[in-house]
């Protein structure tokens, strides 16, 4: 297991923009964030799982969990291993016959299966290191010297410079790639 990273589930948000939600991951260990793009109905499965609601009939993932059961497999954790143009990779971890099986996923099922199965989320530091963000009130005590922009007033061109790389987050947020399925060979 190349370095990985504790994560759990912050919160999961909406668009308004778009009927896709966002899953916001936490670092454990420090105040590290990463927002995965998910469909509607994803966000849905994984907020049912945190919230342990009672359902009637067993939804996709409480299908998959109760799969792995039957064949006596044991799901040990999930991971998001890459993070390739602007796509999340997943991966689930499980055993059987102490065997080690790595399963390929979407994130937002794995997160979903994870919940369910009461197992950890662990993140790549690779992806953490190029997709995570850190508070802007970190990057303030880091960058004490610079000074804040208030609102309502104007903008030094070093703080625009500062900023662009909040744009660029806040651009990436209108695209519906965070999450996609990997096209079919």
């Amino acid at each position: 297991m190349p370095d990985m990273v504790e994560v759990t589930i912050d919160s999961i948000r909406v668009s308004l923009m778009s009927p896709q939600r966002v899953v916001v991951l936490r670092q454990t260990d420090m105040e590290r964030y990463l927002p995965i793009w998910v469909g509607p109905y994803e966000a849905e499965s994984i907020t049912v799982a945190l919230q342990e609601v009672e359902i009637s009939r067993p939804l996709t993932h409480d299908l998959l969990k109760n799969l792995f059961s039957q064949f006596n497999g044991k799901i040990l954790r999930v991971e998001i291993v890459a993070l390739k143009e602007d796509v999340f990779f997943g991966n689930i971890v499980a055993e059987k016959d102490g065997k080690i099986i790595n399963i390929d996923s979407r994130p937002s099922d794995a997160i979903a299966l994870a919940v369910r199965a009461h197992v950890p989320v662990l993140v790549s530091q690779v992806v953490l290191d190029e997709a995570g963000i850190i508070p802007e009130k970190d990057l303030q005590a880091e960058t004490s010297s610079e000074p804040v922009v208030r609102p309502g007033t104007e903008a030094e061109p070093e703080d625009e410079k500062r900023l662009d790389v909040f744009e660029d987050f806040l651009n990436k947020l209108g695209t519906d790639k965070g999450d996609e399925e990997k096209p079919k060979s």
